[in-house]
């Protein structure tokens, strides 16, 4: 009966010694006749060689993604095999064969991958460089945009933008500046001094705070102001502070908070 049919979900148990010795010696004896069984046979003994023999390398997320989705697609269609009947044990040869067949894909994405490795880290650098500088660029333009919009709620979700910054450029620092020092709705104007004292080694930034420290009116704006010029130890910040102090305007709470931080400035 074996004679008439292919057995090719025997195959990886006859190579892992797994079949009764019976069964072993039929399907040793179908192979000496059967040209696409021995074929079968051949390819699953490159294949397993090909896995103790292929370096291990992690491909780039772009290619590591294509390669699941092939994978995938491999895994559609090797569910489609039909099963050839054997007296051992359909499930785990039908999961053997399956895993080998998934396999080949394996090592043909691999092996593809590995052939051009070098060339392709260096593309998919320059790549993911271009696409972070694009990303980033993109960023900028869309926070630039939201701080002019009509919408105090919208220049308040530009300015709060600025977490997606790490090192935020001149451009971005001066815009937020221009906020804190110009813009007409206090919420607004607060949400550029809390942004920018995140920012309070940069001389653009302290030189900001300092104008505005001249001529901020709003007191919880400018106690905010105080505190963080206290705390990064500006004594350009000295004079203005003082001025505060002999303004009848100046709210008495914020002179209270400035005779009680000025001196560790001073």
């Amino acid at each position: 009966m074996m004679e008439s049919k292919h057995i090719i979900e025997l195959l990886p148990d006859y190579l892992d010694g797994l079949l009764e010795e019976n069964l072993k010696a039929s399907v040793a004896s179908h192979l000496k006749e059967c040209e696409i069984c021995s074929q079968e046979l051949s390819q699953f003994k490159e294949l397993l060689n090909a896995f103790k023999n292929e370096e291990s390398a992690v491909p780039p997320s772009r290619i590591e993604a294509k390669f699941l989705k092939q994978l995938e697609e491999e895994k559609l269609m090797v569910s489609k095999v039909v099963p050839i009947n054997s007296s051992s044990n359909g499930k785990r040869n039908s999961w053997a064969v399956n895993l080998l067949k998934i396999a080949a894909s394996v090592i043909l994405l691999v092996g593809a991958f590995l052939t051009g490795k070098y060339q392709t880290t260096s593309d998919d650098s320059k790549e993911i460089a271009q696409l972070t500088a694009e990303k980033m660029e993109f960023q900028q333009m869309a926070m630039l945009s939201l701080m002019e919009n009509e919408s105090a709620s919208k220049r308040i979700q530009g300015v709060n933008s600025i977490e997606g910054f790490k090192n935020p450029d001149e451009a971005i620092v001066k815009a937020l500046a221009d906020r804190m020092l110009h813009d007409k709705n206090t919420n607004v104007r607060l949400a550029a001094v809390e942004a920018l004292g995140n920012y309070t080694s940069s001389e653009t930034v302290k030189n900001a705070f300092i104008e505005a420290l001249k001529t901020e009116k709003d007191p919880s704006i400018q106690i905010t102001i105080i505190h963080t010029l206290v705390n990064i130890h500006e004594r350009k910040a000295i004079e203005p502070m003082k001025k505060l102090l002999n303004e009848e305007e100046t709210q008495p709470f914020v002179k209270d908070k400035i005779e009680s931080l000025l001196p560790n400035i001073i």
